[in-house]
């Protein structure tokens, strides 16, 4: 019989109060990950909270204007990188973006919710933001509907057989996390405390994951079934959640090997592979949006959000050098299956 110490049996089968015993490890999970993956794993917890914590207020306090600023979308790439993998010219690419250029795609992109393809779509007309970058800014503003569409996620679903960062396998992945969303919350009408959302779904099996790959006795003590939660698994602050880390902070995503799942994680993949080039510096101009926008959007774009390095007149800053970089430069393949990962391993 499986047990819910394996990450595919716990998303599939797991309860309840076992999510939340679970949520509540990820401040440890999340050390775990920044003391392996960076030199300064304070850098990556103190990112993680603010992208956890108070991007999204930032967000919703803009009201029917909610946006992103330039400064907002360079820092959760920074977050990206930092807990994932790290790919230089993806923070190049963002930083070309004009600020006029953020602020009214974002803007559109928020205005198109509940619909995450469209969402998505307008999100991916700016330079260096794919299918998982847009999933990392959904899930900033709107919880509720958007998880973070993270590799550990991913590999933990049994029914995704490769990582294919498309909108079609992000919306794939939203029907998994959404179907486990509403058997939560079934439960918890039978007893359990709080309310589940895509986010902190995907938070708890991000933890999972991590913690069953570099610390599996911190897993030990999950609940059986029968036990009742009794802890709320989350603050509910403003119509978001918030999750405090060891230090006040907390976090989401990173590409990992050798899970103790027995599946293996692509490696050397872009995060950001869509069914079109979208981080290719010549990509071409997408058309303003002509339909019906709600009150008191700008109806038309004066900039192009696909505008080259030099027509922004500035070049920005080189990555940091303490920062992980990755082999190559060159586009990735759009999908590699976790068998094709096995068998080159062999």
């Amino acid at each position: 019989m499986a047990s819910v110490k394996d990450t595919a049996t716990f998303f599939a089968k797991g309860t309840s109060n076992q999510f939340e015993h679970v949520l509540k490890l990820y401040p440890q999970a999340l050390r775990l990950r920044a003391d392996k993956k960076t030199k300064k794993p304070e850098e990556l917890i103190k990112l993680d909270n603010w992208y956890q914590n108070e991007l999204p207020k930032k967000i919703k306090s803009r009201g029917k204007d909610a946006h992103l600023s330039h400064e907002e979308l360079v820092q959760t790439m920074k977050w990206k990188q930092t807990r994932g993998k790290f790919y230089p010219q993806l923070s190049y690419l963002v930083k070309v973006n004009t600020p006029r250029a953020v602020m009214m795609e974002t803007k559109k992109a928020f205005r198109k919710l509940p619909n995450l393809e469209q969402a998505i779509t307008a999100l991916s007309n700016l330079k260096g933001v794919g299918t998982t970058m847009a999933s990392a800014l959904l899930a900033a503003a709107a919880p509720d509907q958007a998880p973070f569409m993270a590799d550990e996620c991913l590999m933990a679903i049994p029914e995704i057989e490769g990582i294919d960062y498309t909108t079609k396998e992000y919306l794939n992945f939203v029907q998994h996390i959404q179907s486990t969303v509403e058997r939560l919350n079934k439960e918890s009408t039978n007893g359990s405390t709080g309310t589940w959302n895509p986010h902190q779904v995907e938070l708890a099996l991000w933890t999972h994951y991590v913690a069953s790959e570099l610390k599996p006795d911190l897993l030990d003590n999950i609940p059986s079934p029968a036990e009742n939660g009794t802890a709320t698994h989350y603050e509910q602050k403003n119509g978001e959640s918030e999750i405090k880390t060891q230090d006040g902070e907390q976090s989401s995503d990173e590409s990992t090997r050798d899970s103790a799942n027995g599946k293996h994680p692509v490696d050397g993949v872009a995060d950001d592979t869509t069914s079109f080039t979208e981080d290719s510096m010549d990509k071409p101009a997408t058309p303003a949006d002509n339909g019906a926008v709600g009150p008191g959007s700008v109806t038309a774009v004066d900039e192009n959000t696909n505008d080259s390095a030099a027509s922004c007149g500035a070049e920005p800053a080189a990555p940091a050098e303490d920062e992980e970089t990755s082999s190559s430069l060159e586009e990735p393949p759009a999908k590699k299956t976790k068998v094709d990962e096995e068998e080159e391993e062999k």
